[in-house]
């Protein structure tokens, strides 16, 4: 699937947050399904909004604000269904015991000696946050219905309710026709959508007192993403991939060889390449077409997903 994104054709469904986003969802010209990505390097002009450590949180919580504001301000809000997921729990302790039964594995791999982990339970407990005027006030969800007696709610649910929203032929693993899915948190039987939702959302508090550190040695995560960009440019076959292609390669560094490694890729292809350093969005019909179909209106709700928290 990943690599199937990395395909030329699909370049045009990739646009910057800033320049395109906010646009499409002014003019209410949001495709069907969106997935909106953060800023994981930082540079002085452009701080880190990922909510990652050792970024300022509030970026990354005012970076929720302006999506958020850009959804409720478009024609299409009374369509949308924003989803804030994130990866990391950011602590130690859960009162909720993690599920160890019951849990498919994905496609039956079983991972490498001396574990052999077959990749069937879940994780700690992760925040996310459902947002649609069709939900009605102080909502919680907790555990599905169903499909299967030991559903859970997990990251596997995203792409699971994209499959039943639009009617999609066929699940990606057992694990997402295992999931339960988002759409049982929407009232459609109420008569209209809510008019209370806040307009604007308040102004997070900076908390950090230092600025973005550009001469900082890179994060796993991030060290992740300068070998991911080197597949678009050929380093990953060379002797120094993977680790001594990030071995002591500082922030700015990897925000340099991320850009051009881009470029590179986008160079070999039709179109200019955009500017890779700031956030971005991908569009794009849930089947990856940019066909418009007669749909319902359950079918008419987008969603928007902030991911890798």
């Amino acid at each position: 699937f990943f690599r199937n994104l990395r395909k030329p054709k699909y370049l045009e469904h990739f646009h910057q947050f800033d320049l395109h986003f906010k646009k499409h969802a002014k003019e209410g010209k949001l495709p069907n399904y969106t997935v909106i990505e953060q800023r994981y390097f930082e540079l002085s002009h452009l701080p880190g909004n990922d909510d990652h450590p050792s970024h300022d949180i509030s970026e990354g919580q005012k970076f929720v604000k302006e999506v958020y504001e850009a959804l409720r301000s478009s024609p299409q809000w009374h369509e949308i269904l924003f989803v804030i997921v994130y990866d990391e729990h950011g602590g130690f302790y859960d009162h909720v015991p993690t599920p160890v039964e019951g849990v498919p594995s994905p496609d039956g791999i079983v991972g490498p000696a001396p574990y052999n982990f077959n990749f069937d339970r879940l994780g700690v407990r992760v925040p996310a946050i459902l947002v649609s005027p069709w939900i009605e006030p102080g909502t919680v969800l907790h555990e599905p219905s169903g499909p299967y007696p030991t559903s859970q709610f997990e990251h596997s649910s995203i792409p699971a309710t994209v499959k039943k929203i639009f009617n999609l032929p066929n699940f990606l693993t057992n694990r997402d026709e295992w999931a339960g899915t988002f759409d049982v948190v929407l009232n459609l039987k109420r008569s209209g959508p809510r008019t209370d939702c806040p307009v604007t959302l308040p102004d997070p508090v900076k908390l950090r007192e230092s600025g973005p550190q550009e001469a900082a040695q890179l994060n796993d995560f991030q060290e992740q993403l300068v070998q991911l960009a080197a597949v678009m440019n050929g380093d990953h076959k060379k002797d120094i991939y993977p680790h001594k292609l990030v071995q002591n390669m500082t922030v700015l560094e990897a925000v340099k060889y991320v850009e051009l490694a881009f470029e590179t890729f986008c160079s070999k292809h039709e179109g200019p390449p955009e500017n890779g350093l700031n956030n971005a969005y991908e569009d794009g019909q849930a089947d990856g077409s940019t066909q418009t179909a007669s749909r319902s209106f359950f079918q008419r709700l987008f969603s928007c997903v902030i991911c890798d928290h």
